[in-house]
């Protein structure tokens, strides 16, 4: 089981920091045409999410590698949350199709968090 779930947050830490990447490194415009949602949040929001996505992303992986494996979880759930905003904020703006792809990682966020719980012998 430790297998995959070094595999699960591997999977999201790469999505994570992708995406997050994106939304830090690059202004609000030219995000627009991928990620249309956005157009309803200031530039410094935006920002602030792709931020959270970034430290999450970090969050999977390197408490692990520097022996603190009990913060793996809370970063996990800090994804799933920030997943659960996204996928409220493309049902606000009637993007249902596009509600799939934060559901599937919201999973993946909760199986990992649940995987890596401290009461769990995995």
């Amino acid at each position: 089981m430790s297998v995959v779930l070094w595999i699960l947050q591997v999977v999201l830490a790469v999505v994570f920091l992708a995406v997050g990447g994106l939304k830090l490194a690059k202004p609000k415009e030219a995000l627009l045409p991928t990620m249309g949602v956005l157009a309803a949040y200031r530039p410094l929001s935006i920002k602030a999410i792709g931020l959270s996505e970034v430290l999450g992303a970090v969050g999977l992986i390197l408490p692990l590698l520097i022996g603190m494996g009990g913060l793996v979880p809370w970063a996990a759930f800090g994804l799933a949350c920030v997943m659960v905003a996204a996928m409220i904020a493309h049902g606000e703006h009637g993007e249902w199709k596009k509600v799939a792809p934060p559901a599937g990682l919201l999973l993946l966020a909760l199986v990992v968090m649940y995987g890596r719980s401290a009461h769990l012998p995995l």
